[in-house]
């Protein structure tokens, strides 16, 4: 089954925010089943009434949480919207099991909050069939929907002129690959009429879930689609560090290194996680590193109440399914003979929090701070939508164009140099280290090329993407 990038973790404590306390966050179903797909994000409720401050959030988390303005300014995204480069005429297409029943609204209540504008078109479509009525007792239907809220309001604050589309599908953890296939057709419905020029996939499932490689492979339809027809595809790697979960109730993890599909698949642009630290202004304090909690027992304890490590960071190794793509020839020395991830990073540590408003119900309504790699890649599908509006145009598959980015040294590619994957665990009464992968100087399995600074990446990226790069 598919699993979310987006984590729910079971929570508890109190935060001194005017109007609410910290509540329970959903946790993801564990239904038995050889594959899980699931959100990559973690998510903590804070306030009823008003969005946490930087400051309230290190008083009761020990880290601080960022909002839209402040993310804005910290990929220094204002002389892009100065210019009229807002993502307008694109379409983002988010794709969610089940979606959010109050997503419009909560969009709504966003938006009010932090002077956004609402987004030129929000369509929600559902291809591969109705969902099923939203249950607020089932904790896989709320956890979904906190991943949907996530994906609209964060895509919408990086390309805040683009139309959204969200497709949600009715299918989310069963037996075997289920759950994958409704995916499948309904990005294949959207790819084939035209819908939108970035999909953004905020979850994943750790490739030796699947009873096969050819398993892996026969669910691939929409990507060589998507291909075909100029439609570029992300895909969140994970947020277990250089491993991930072993079973289908996402309550086991592989004690060796493993990564996710579909952000292994050569036709996907991988998304992983940085740390940011940022002013209340927005400008950074320090150089983005690898997004990696696994030790930060405060912030564990204070977050979810475990104050042992965790794994709790940014996915990213070698696939065992996929072989080298020619884009990556050029770092062949770091991937060999395997196709290596991620192939870009953005914003996604729990020690660096961003806001959300929900408002569905099974959850207390009100906002929350998120973090995962499903925060990091819906930002990423902002800054493609920037991307395909300075272009004129979709940009498809733009691997090959980051991948010579990289070689060249493009100003907007910021290389990530600091930080690790390794994550350690306590599994069945034994602590287990996971040995990953170091951040250093050009590309590596724990940030990929790096991260951006908007402004100078998205008229590199919309030139690369074209053949004009040099």
């Amino acid at each position: 089954m598919p699993r979310r990038t987006h984590r729910y973790l079971a929570t508890a404590g109190a935060l001194a925010l005017a109007g609410g306390s910290l509540l329970a966050g959903g946790a993801p179903v564990g239904a038995a089943a050889s594959v899980v797909i699931g959100p990559m994000m973690s998510s903590k409720f804070v306030s009823a009434l008003q969005p946490p401050t930087e400051e309230q959030c290190v008083a009761s988390l020990t880290e601080p949480c960022y909002q839209p303005s402040q993310i804005q300014t910290g990929y220094d995204e204002q002389p892009l919207f100065n210019r009229g480069i807002t993502g307008k005429g694109e379409t983002i297409v988010i794709v969610d099991s089940y979606g959010s029943p109050t997503i419009k609204s909560d969009l709504a209540t966003f938006d009010a909050e932090f002077g956004l504008q609402a987004p030129p078109s929000f369509k929600i479509i559902q291809p591969a069939g109705k969902v099923p009525a939203f249950n607020p007792d089932n904790s896989d239907m709320t956890g979904w929907a906190g991943e949907t809220t996530l994906d609209v309001e964060w895509s919408h604050t990086i390309a805040p002129g683009a139309n959204i589309l969200l497709v949600e599908t009715p299918v989310s953890e069963t037996e075997g690959t289920h759950g994958f296939p409704q995916i499948v057709e309904a990005e294949n419905y959207v790819i084939n009429h035209h819908l939108g020029d970035v999909i953004s996939q905020s979850f994943g499932a750790t490739e030796p879930t699947f009873p096969s490689a050819a398993s892996i492979r026969s669910l691939r339809s929409a990507y060589i689609n998507a291909n075909a027809q100029g439609v570029t595809v992300l895909a969140a790697t994970g947020d277990e560090g250089d491993t991930d979960y072993s079973n289908a109730a996402g309550t086991l993890t592989y004690t060796h290194p493993e990564v996710d599909w579909p952000a292994s698949d050569p036709l996907v642009t991988a998304v992983g996680a940085t740390q940011l630290a940022l002013l209340d202004n927005g400008q950074r304090t320090q150089p983005d590193v690898v997004w990696n909690d696994t030790t930060n027992y405060a912030l564990n304890n204070a977050f979810d109440g475990t104050p042992g490590p965790i794994p709790s960071a940014g996915g990213g190794g070698k696939s065992t399914v996929f072989a080298r793509p020619w884009y990556q020839n050029s770092v062949a020395g770091v991937v060999g003979n395997h196709r290596g991830t991620p192939d870009i990073s953005m914003s996604g540590a729990c020690s660096g929090l961003v806001v959300t408003y929900d408002g569905y119900a099974g959850e207390q309504a009100g906002w929350y701070v998120d973090c995962g790699t499903s925060e990091a890649t819906p930002l990423f599908a902002g800054i493609v939508a920037l991307a395909d509006q300075e272009a004129g145009h979709s940009l498809g598959l733009i691997n090959p164009a980051l991948y010579a980015m990289g070689t060249d040294h493009a100003p907007g590619l910021i290389d990530v140099t600091q930080g690790n994957n390794t994550v350690s665990f306590f599994q069945n009464g034994q602590l287990y280290k996971v040995w990953g992968y170091r951040a250093g100087p050009g590309y590596d399995l724990a940030s990929g090329l790096g991260t951006v600074n908007a402004a100078l990446f998205v008229p590199e990226l919309a030139q690369a993407a074209g053949g004009g790069y040099q």
